[in-house]
């Protein structure tokens, strides 16, 4: 069984940084340690210069993470949970490089959130989907933001039924970007990062705010709040660079100056 200090790893990988639940035993649910854990790692990674993109998996082949740990729950007598229960990206803590989930297996309540709030996913084949909170009497406030990622109908259904999702039906409605062979899982989340690293860092930062911005703003207001946030990105070195490697055919160097 793994110890507190491992139950969340970070590796990183040609600028792509793997943040691993380390929990299989568990279906890498989120007990203390995970939910502690994931706030330090996330926290690393925003710190790393060297790390362009995040992706958050699980270990082993069965589970991403199905959820709260229930027997903790149990012994806790949960209620509500307070907002810093476990990181939700954007909310409790902010993540401005692009972030992809890479879903090896069931994503179930807490796990389900977790996919979510991620920027990209790429799931395997027999990776599924639920919110169950309906299923053990608890609760999902955090899906609040789902009908901007899903039709509301689809939403709608996945919150009252609890029931999961296959892959194939999460790629339907738009919850992923791509379904890939299990064994082609890690290949494609790190190939998919390695082409958004290789771009202008301040361009794919602005980029990530951007599309945000009319899940959260009125149109007339998104437009005014993008030039805001574009601007640095025009007036930056790397702006200059893109076009000068262009004309000298040559790859651009990125400062993210």
């Amino acid at each position: 069984m793994a110890q507190d200090e491992d139950v969340v790893t970070y590796d990183v990988v040609n600028g792509v940084a793997w943040l691993t639940i380390n929990r299989p035993e568990a279906r890498n649910a989120l007990n203390k340690a995970v939910r502690e854990g994931l706030f330090a790692q996330v926290r690393r990674f925003n710190a790393d210069d060297d790390a362009k993109v995040l992706v958050l998996t699980g270990a082993g082949e069965k589970a991403f993470c199905a959820g709260g740990d229930l027997k903790e729950m149990a012994d806790t007598a949960l209620k509500v949970p307070p907002i810093d229960f476990l990181p939700q990206f954007g909310r409790n803590i902010e993540i401005a490089k692009p972030t992809i989930a890479a879903v090896n297996g069931v994503a179930y309540g807490g796990g389900f959130l977790l996919a979510q709030q991620c920027d990209l996913v790429v799931a395997a084949e027999h990776a599924s989907f639920g919110i169950t909170e309906a299923k053990v009497g608890r609760g999902s406030p955090w899906a609040a933001p789902l009908p901007w990622l899903i039709p509301p109908r689809i939403a709608m259904e996945i919150v009252l039924t609890g029931d999961p999702i296959t892959a194939a039906r999460a790629l339907e409605v738009g919850l992923v970007n791509r379904v890939v062979p299990a064994a082609e899982l890690a290949s494609a989340a790190q190939a998919l990062g390695e082409r958004i690293a290789a771009n202008a860092p301040l361009s794919v930062r602005a980029g990530k705010a951007t599309v945000r911005l009319c899940a959260e703003l009125p149109m007339t207001e998104a437009y005014a709040a993008a030039e805001k946030i574009w601007e640095p990105v025009y007036l930056s070195g790397d702006a200059q660079e893109g076009p000068a490697a262009f004309r000298d055919k040559r790859t651009p160097v990125w400062t993210g100056t």
